[in-house]
């Protein structure tokens, strides 16, 4: 399934890309969470991207807050996450989840099911080795696609990506590149 405007969806993070990402997705969506580990972002984000966050209506802002589970069959189709501060657990009907955790990859939640490198940031592509795919039990005769991680047909763009440039014109551009992936991996 790909991720239909007029759904629910989830933006991790609390610096400005998640902030921009936040914003953007609130144009189109039901609604869209914001999940922020930390108390706040006011050291993280900019006071403008604050101010159109809090203004939105469309963005749930959840500070304190860490997804716990990724659940689906063949695409996301729950995800599920928990307050830190009171211990709340959440489960929401999400098919879209973009991970905006920064120069510093809090990829640590991914719990080793995509293959990273020494940093933390998500393997793709040509990055991805031989020992990788053979670690992962890579089930496809076909290798990975530019930005496909060393789950099939899970996808990894912008910041959290290895070999990333941080900025968010190429997040961007990578986010319209992976659409043709999506469709062609849906097709097979």
């Amino acid at each position: 399934m790909i991720w239909k405007s007029g759904e629910e969806v989830i933006v991790v993070g609390g610096g400005n890309s998640a902030g921009q990402a936040a914003v953007f997705l609130a144009q189109t969506t039901r609604r869209v969470f914001m999940l922020v580990l930390a108390g706040g972002f006011a050291e993280t984000m900019s006071r403008y991207l604050i101010r159109r966050i809090e203004e939105s209506p469309t963005i749930d802002l959840r500070t304190n807050s860490k997804v716990v589970s990724l659940e689906g069959r063949d695409h996301l189709e729950h995800v599920q996450w928990r307050d830190n501060k009171n211990g709340n657990v959440e489960t929401h009907k999400i098919s879209a989840l973009f991970s905006m955790i920064g120069a510093v990859p809090n990829s640590n939640w991914l719990g080793g099911c995509v293959a990273c490198d020494a940093r933390g940031f998500i393997k793709t592509g040509t990055d991805l080795s031989k020992e990788d795919l053979d670690h992962s039990d890579w089930p496809l005769t076909r290798e990975p696609h530019l930005l496909e991680t060393s789950l099939p047909r899970v996808f990894a763009v912008g910041d959290v990506r290895s070999g990333n440039i941080k900025r968010i014109a190429s997040a961007v551009g990578e986010g319209s590149i992976v659409v043709s992936f999506v469709h062609r991996v849906l097709s097979e």
